[in-house]
């Protein structure tokens, strides 16, 4: 593995090749600390020492039509999660100032289920101004499921920035996690996202039992899909779901797939989401420097740290907390009213079906 020609890649904006990436996920204990070093070139490259951080509002919780094994909310469930419909838009204005207070620059709007109807998105939409009138500076993104014909642009129009919809895992592996809906209906709500204007937002979970092929496939995916924002999310195996008895990471593990992503996306915010509590545990402050951006707090159906002891993780190792403000990404990346089309190397801004 050279890991000197992936930094070089990284610091041009330059994606990995398969090989390469597969390369770094089989790497050794004793490289560990090299690999996280060389991800952290190419973080500072693109991000400096800033870490954003994002906190969740769960609108919807359970109730989902949906059978992804993964998760805690899927259909025929049993693992004693509260089950609630909308809340009211003065509600979740009152969670998005407790994250603002904080730190978080982003609020990410989450609802359970298959994806809205244009009934939901307009609840979405009197949330999003609920919100922005308590935290008029705080970035919004939805993450709502599978969205259909007019709903990105209406929640664009909305005042959303940006819109979250996870691949999870590569296309060949996907029926294994999920059989209600397809990896192409994902690849499509994330298209549609970026065509409405919206930052695009999606990632994977890993320890689901895949293989290192899997993972760096969709990555490279997402890549591809020239998303914004990559969640590395990190099974939290649910009692009463199929995965429940899936442990198969550990604190190296979690490194090396974090800097593999890093690897692949160069210059796009990667965030470490879900389960690093309990998979990454004392390297957790490692971690941040491959990532730039954390979700502060609890996440959906699980707790996290505390977000004191977030702030306090963040300093201790050197970091800086991004203010609002300050634009998360790099000049060739950001969104002014028009979709920014990553090409080979930094790249420009084009129009959205250039």
């Amino acid at each position: 593995m050279d890991l000197n020609g992936l930094v070089d890649k990284g610091l041009r904006g330059e994606s990995v090749t398969r090989d390469e990436a597969l390369a770094v996920l089989a790497s050794s204990d004793d490289e560990l600390l090299d690999v996280v070093a060389a991800a952290g070139r190419v973080r500072r490259r693109w991000f400096g020492r800033r870490v954003k951080l994002n906190y969740l509002v769960n609108l919807k919780s359970g109730l989902c039509p949906e059978d992804c094994s993964y998760c805690s909310q899927r259909l025929g469930s049993d693992t004693g999660i509260l089950k609630y419909t909308w809340l009211k838009p003065e509600q979740a204005a009152a969670a998005a100032a407790a994250g603002t207070a904080g730190g978080a620059k982003r609020v990410c709007l989450v609802a359970s289920g298959r994806g809205p109807t244009d009934r939901d998105i307009e609840r979405v939409a009197t949330t999003i101004a609920a919100i922005k009138e308590t935290s008029p500076g705080v970035e919004i993104c939805a993450c709502l499921g599978l969205l259909s014909d007019g709903q990105a642009d209406r929640l664009r129009e909305a005042g959303a920035h940006a819109y979250s919809h996870n691949l999870n895992t590569s296309e060949e592996a996907y029926a294994d996690i999920c059989t209600t809906h397809r990896f192409a209906d994902r690849v499509d709500t994330v298209e549609r996202s970026r065509r409405a204007g919206m930052s695009a937002c999606s990632g994977l979970i890993a320890g689901m039992g895949e293989a290192d092929g899997d993972l760096v496939d969709v990555a490279l995916a997402l890549r591809g899909l020239d998303v914004d924002s990559v969640p590395v999310n990190f099974l939290i195996p649910f009692e009463g779901t199929p995965l429940s008895e899936t442990w198969t990471l550990t604190p190296q593990r979690c490194l090396r797939i974090l800097a593999m992503v890093r690897f692949v996306c160069p210059d796009v915010e990667v965030r470490l989401a879900g389960g690093r509590e309990i998979h990454l545990r004392t390297l957790q402050p490692l971690a941040l420097h491959v990532v730039n951006s954390i979700f502060l707090g609890d996440y959906l159906t699980s707790e996290g740290q505390p977000g004191r002891a977030d702030l306090e993780m963040i300093a201790d190792a050197g970091f800086e907390v991004e203010r609002a403000g300050t634009d998360t990404l790099p000049g060739h990346r950001r969104h002014t009213g028009r979709v920014a089309v990553r090409r080979r190397g930094a790249g420009t801004d084009l129009p959205p079906n250039a």
